[in-house]
């Protein structure tokens, strides 16, 4: 089939989504995940917001927010944003130009500056002072803070000075450090929020998840306070469901780990969400692997053995070669808009079809 019949084909069934302005939209780099979060493939995290990512170590957390200023550096929308990564933690040591293009490698700075050095916050005072400055500015801006773990405080500086003094005095004192993040995140991102609806901007938070050793059903727990979640339009938590693995000279080696993304609280939709990202250590997030795997979960398409058959394509056989397909075709967005049309299907059909209560 010529591609351009083909194209023509695939646009004569698209629908537009009436939910959110796609110019509203910043793409999280997976089709999956954006249809989670808002509905629509073209996007998942709404301008003017906070979201929160919680995660196990090495399951995506700091990947998964780099990319989205990947997408916001290749979208039109958000040329005039700032890209500011609040590295507190010091762990993000990947090659950003080459997972997240150029563009990003160009535009991503630092909250601060000082005698040329870049500057990143320590205390949890830092990250609001800095992000008040940001706000401030009027520019809009993508603000990543990584992490919310790696902040101490004024009141655990305090705390340790005067227990190190004690101790070198030969003395004890009561009480433990008590770092006083709950109540300054309670304040600080209270204030902050008519700040990033006014600028457009987004500001996303992550944490670290710890193990629940008190009472109750969660295995997993964080710190922070309850303010974190209370504010956020998006609250995700991130593991990882399995290593991926290929044999490479008759040894099988990870090259990748399949994360785990569960949506907790989401006030665009209101709805609660499970799925799979592949992320490979060579490339990143495989959006379209993870398209191709939806389809084929969801019984959309056909597999037998290792052949699978995407009627809409008009293509039968291997997977790879179905995904190298579509790339040298430029087919990516056909593909997100099919996956779109079977996502919301399901939502569909899975709604309660009743007589309106309320006109």
């Amino acid at each position: 089939m010529e591609v351009k019949e083909l194209r023509k084909r695939l646009l004569a069934k698209k629908k537009k989504d009436k939910t959110v302005h796609p110019k509203d939209l910043l793409s999280t780099g997976s089709t999956l995940l954006n249809l989670a979060c808002s509905g629509t493939s073209i996007g998942g995290f709404l301008k003017g917001k906070y979201y929160f990512l919680v995660g196990d170590s090495a399951s995506g957390k700091t990947f998964l927010s780099l990319t989205c200023l990947a997408e916001a550096a290749i979208n039109k929308e958000f040329k005039d944003y700032r890209f500011i990564y609040d590295n507190a933690e010091d762990g993000a040591m990947m090659d950003i130009e080459k997972f997240f293009g150029s563009g990003v490698a160009a535009r991503m700075t630092a909250p601060g500056l000082y005698d040329g050095e870049l500057v990143f916050s320590e205390t949890i005072e830092d990250f609001y002072y800095n992000l008040d400055d940001a706000i401030g500015l009027g520019q809009p801006f993508i603000y990543i803070l990584d992490s919310m773990d790696a902040l101490s405080s004024e009141a655990e500086a305090d705390k340790f000075n005067e227990q190190k003094q004690a101790y070198r005095k030969g003395k004890t004192t009561t009480g433990s450090y008590g770092d006083g993040k709950a109540k300054k995140n309670s304040a600080g991102i209270r204030k902050a929020l008519s700040g990033l609806r006014r600028t457009g901007s987004i500001l996303i938070i992550i944490n670290q998840t710890r193990d629940n050793l008190g009472f109750g059903f969660e295995k997993k727990t964080r710190s922070g306070g309850h303010a974190l979640r209370f504010y956020a339009t998006l609250e995700l938590w991130s593991s990882v469901k399995s290593k991926i693995k290929k044999t490479v000279k008759g040894k099988l080696r990870q090259i990748g780990v399949e994360c785990r993304i569960q949506i907790k609280k989401n006030r665009i939709t209101g709805r609660e969400s499970d799925l799979l990202i592949p992320i490979y250590h060579s490339f990143g997030i495989d959006d379209l692997g993870s398209c191709v795997d939806y389809l084929l979960a969801e019984n959309h398409w056909e597999k037998r053995g290792q052949s699978l058959r995407a009627d809409e394509f008009g293509f039968k056989g291997k997977r790879e070669s179905f995904i190298k397909m579509i790339e040298e075709n430029e087919l990516e967005d056909d593909l997100r808009d099919i996956v779109g049309k079977v996502w919301n299907e399901i939502e569909s059909l899975s709604s309660i079809d009743r007589k309106k209560r309320y006109a």
